[in-house]
């Protein structure tokens, strides 16, 4: 064959490999509201930036007839792009071929691209739209999951893993996603679940659909799997592209720095807290009067509300917010909180990523459902993730600080760098009402009135111990500060210990309490 006959071969089956399974299986991922393979890409990526790699690739399985069934690609597209400038590797699930099922050499292009990933140093991400295991090749699609389930780990706290599931990820399969980083999910088109409706109907009869069994709303709201709610795919690909513009590439590099903002309403802060220490308010309020832009890239906003995670910008560096929700539940943590803020602070942490906390807690929820689901090992989920981070730490507190939550959330004794309180701190082992109650149980029972007595030593023990300056005369607090000075206090703390290194005792690693 001449040369031109050769391109000519070469540009056929370019185009071939780009049909997937054809105009009818297009046209059907169309009319789900889906976008195929390869338009995600487009959409997740700067224009032009796209390298496929190995869209020759076919599957080698004879049995089931499917030897006549060999389609280009195998049913995953693979390659490398740039997404604002800064490559990243990705995979994406092409539902048209065989159901985005997973067979050897589908696995074997996703895991030579998570190898590529990690040799370079650049993040990772995956697209989620399959079936599940390639069930014509047996144990050897099983064997292709548990690579990937490898390389999941490997790369863990090395570069950012990101998932986005777009489609349907059951069995086996929802094990990666939920391995990485962050978890993004689309209403009423993705799907991730360990059995299916026909499964629990068979075993259980128990009656469920996918929704209800494992879709976005409800991973995005009750199980607390997804981070990032989208109403489409194409918003689901933008969270993508935010969310990596506050992450470094790899854990040895920091993050990418942006122009510095100010923020709308610096002013208003001395105002903000209500007058009476019980009424609810905004953390929000708060965060979004001190960050850059008054912005807030907030994670998981839709579950475990009592506390908020999120990204934001302080003088430009990228900073990870934890932020008791007095809104919710009065800001108290719960289990659902403290596995949410946990797994954010380490996050931050691998990716040296400074933590800005936010103290309004009037300490761990109470109640027997809480005691018996086990608090106190979730709940030292979080203390641990606080003691762990070398990361500059930065604490806040705002207005309450109580008992054991004081301690987890970033206090001075668990090694946070800085330290500083608001004049409205009230730092105690309780609140004044529960601290009278047993303090002066006796002179409250004797006094003729038990009401107007309780009130008196109410304000007594709020002024004489509810305070920040007696936690600031032991050094615990560094300084009690203006609520509408935060910003400029922190950024010029930020500076002075962001080049922080901390030496730990060597070990292989520590036994978190899972």
């Amino acid at each position: 064959m001449t040369m031109k006959e050769l391109s000519k071969e070469l540009g056929d089956l370019r185009e071939r490999s780009e049909e997937g399974g054809g105009k009818d299986k297009i046209e059907d991922q169309h009319s789900k509201g889906k976008m195929t393979a390869r338009e995600r890409i487009v959409a997740l990526l700067d224009p032009g930036s796209f390298v496929e790699m190995d869209r020759f690739v076919v599957h080698q399985t004879a049995d089931f007839g499917m030897a006549e069934k060999k389609i280009l690609g195998d049913g995953v597209v693979t390659g490398h792009g740039k997404i604002d400038g800064r490559t990243v590797y990705l995979f994406s699930h092409d539902f048209t071929v065989f159901g985005g099922s997973l067979g050897e050499m589908f696995a074997r292009k996703v895991t030579k691209i998570m190898d590529l990933a990690l040799k370079t140093g650049v993040p990772v991400i995956g697209i989620n739209d399959s079936g599940g295991a390639r069930i014509q090749e047996g144990v050897v699609s099983l064997g292709g999951y548990a690579e990937i389930f490898f390389r999941n780990v490997l790369a863990s706290g090395v570069i950012p893993q990101i998932s986005a599931v777009m489609g349907p990820c059951a069995g086996g399969a929802v094990y990666s996603p939920a391995m990485t980083d962050f978890t993004i999910m689309v209403d009423k088109t993705s799907y991730m679940f360990i059995t299916g409706p026909d499964v629990i109907k068979a075993v259980l009869n128990q009656d469920v659909d996918f929704e209800e069994l494992g879709g976005a709303r409800l991973h995005n709201t009750k199980s607390g799997v997804a981070h990032f709610f989208a109403q489409n795919e194409q918003e689901g690909l933008q969270q993508i592209r935010k969310l990596l513009s506050f992450i470094p590439s790899n854990n040895n590099e920091d993050p990418p720095r942006a122009k510095p903002k100010p923020p709308v309403g610096k002013s208003e802060l001395n105002d903000i807290l209500p007058d009476n220490p019980d009424k609810a308010y905004d953390i929000r309020d708060v965060i979004t009067r001190i960050v850059d832009g008054s912005e807030l890239f907030e994670i998981q906003s839709l579950w475990a509300q009592n506390i908020v995670i999120g990204f934001a910008r302080l003088n430009g560096y990228s900073i990870g917010i934890v932020a008791n929700q007095p809104k919710v539940n009065a800001g108290t943590l719960d289990i659902d909180s403290s596995v949410k803020a946990a797994r954010f602070v380490r996050f931050c942490d691998a990716f040296n990523i400074p933590i800005l906390t936010l103290v309004d807690v009037p300490g761990f929820l109470p109640g027997i459902e809480q005691e018996h689901n086990g608090i106190i090992r979730h709940g030292s989920k979080l203390l641990y993730a606080y003691c762990e981070a070398s990361v500059p730490k930065l604490t806040v507190i705002v207005r309450k600080a109580y008992g054991g939550a004081y301690d987890v959330l970033g206090s001075k004794h668990i090694r946070a760098d800085v330290n500083l309180a608001w004049p409205s701190a009230e730092i105690a082992v309780m609140g004044p009402d529960a601290a009278i109650n047993i303090i002066f149980r006796n002179e409250i029972a004797k006094a003729k009135d038990a009401t107007t007595e309780k009130r008196k030593l109410v304000k007594e023990y709020r002024e004489k111990f509810s305070n920040p300056y007696i936690a600031a005369g032991r050094g615990y607090v560094d300084d009690v500060i203006e609520p509408s000075e935060t910003r400029e206090v922190l950024i010029k703390y930020l500076e002075s210990v962001k080049t922080k290194r901390e030496a730990r005792p060597p070990r292989k690693h520590g036994n978190i309490p899972l």
